[in-house]
């Protein structure tokens, strides 16, 4: 067994966290910039999938042995609603709503998970789900501005709702079936499922590549500086999605599966506070609070289940 180092492996997910989290802005000025949202995960996808593949052809070759069986039709479901539909939704919300408030709804997730496991599985949790369920929805009704009779895009809303169905599938899929695969194997597979599917909707050969050297405005605070679309693309998907994939992956050698979703849960936060700083959005105190509460919420909602089987890759966002 190799020797595991926390320290190092906090700093990996803090790292990946931050990349997730940077990526989100990265995205928003790509998609204001006319790609449109289904092209720009067609693009993220096989991009992401590309890269993955050269990398198990080189270093891991056993990752490249599909799945069989039921494996195999999970591999499937895994791609086609973990990856491809929640990569547009998410990207459908975050070009409709605060960035920060597209994370928050994508993150009720764990708390989807939990309820399932209660009402459907009829698996015994601790009661404290329920407070976790209760402050995650207080938290969000602070963080959204509804008791200030703030509208938000109902688009926007509906898509960061299918993000958190979607990720709540991705989890469960993994708890049940997948994650007892290579990690490795499962993702390499589910972005090709996921790129095989994207391409028949919108074929990335279909990219309009004008708009490749165009130079854009990355917007609010950095709106006087500009960046081609060709480079934003290659962020979303190098710096975007491989390199903190990776790191978040090779932290499991380091800390449990347990820690490094915890740790990941500052997403939402991070997210926000860019949001506040880079697009001035609005983060009063009282949104403060209601971003707070809602990690809470979710990370005492996901510790009310007994232990499980936690190998699932980290999920990209």
């Amino acid at each position: 067994m190799p020797h595991r180092n926390p320290g190092l492996g906090l700093g990996l997910v803090l790292l990946g966290a931050t990349l997730f989290i940077v990526n989100a802005g990265v995205s928003r000025v790509a998609l204001r910039a006319g790609v449109d949202p289904v092209m720009l995960t067609t693009v993220r996808v096989t991009g992401t999938f590309m890269v993955l593949a050269l990398v198990a052809a080189l270093f891991r070759p056993s990752a490249l042995r599909p799945p069989r069986g039921r494996l195999g039709w999970l591999v499937v479901m895994h791609g086609l609603v973990g990856v491809a539909a929640l990569q547009w939704a998410y990207f459908v919300a975050i070009d409709r709503l605060p960035v920060g408030m597209a994370l928050l709804l994508e993150y009720q997730a764990p708390i989807l998970v939990a309820v399932w496991a209660r009402v459907v599985q009829k698996e015994a949790v601790r009661r404290r789900m329920w407070l976790g369920l209760a402050l995650a929805m207080a938290g969000l009704a602070a963080a959204t501005g509804i008791f200030n009779g703030l509208v938000l895009d109902p688009v926007g809303i509906a898509a960061g709702l299918a993000a958190a169905v979607c990720l709540a599938a991705y989890f469960l899929i993994g708890e049940h079936g997948v994650g007892s695969l290579d990690p490795l194997r499962v993702i390499v597979w589910s972005f090709l499922v996921a790129s095989i599917a994207l391409n028949v909707v919108e074929p990335v050969t279909g990219f309009d590549t004008t708009l490749l050297t165009r130079g854009v405005s990355l917007l609010g605070a950095l709106g006087e500086y500009t960046a081609p679309v060709w480079a934003l693309l290659a962020w979303i998907v190098v710096l975007g999605t491989v390199t903190p994939f990776a790191v978040e992956l090779f932290a499991l050698r380091h800390l449990s599966a347990i820690a490094v979703t915890m740790v990941a849960m500052l997403e939402p936060v991070g997210v926000s506070v860019l949001g506040w700083l880079w697009f001035a959005e609005r983060l009063d105190p009282v949104a403060v609070v209601g971003v707070v509460a809602v990690v809470a919420g979710i990370v005492i909602a996901q510790s009310a289940r007994r232990a499980h089987l936690q190998v699932e890759p980290p999920v990209l966002t």
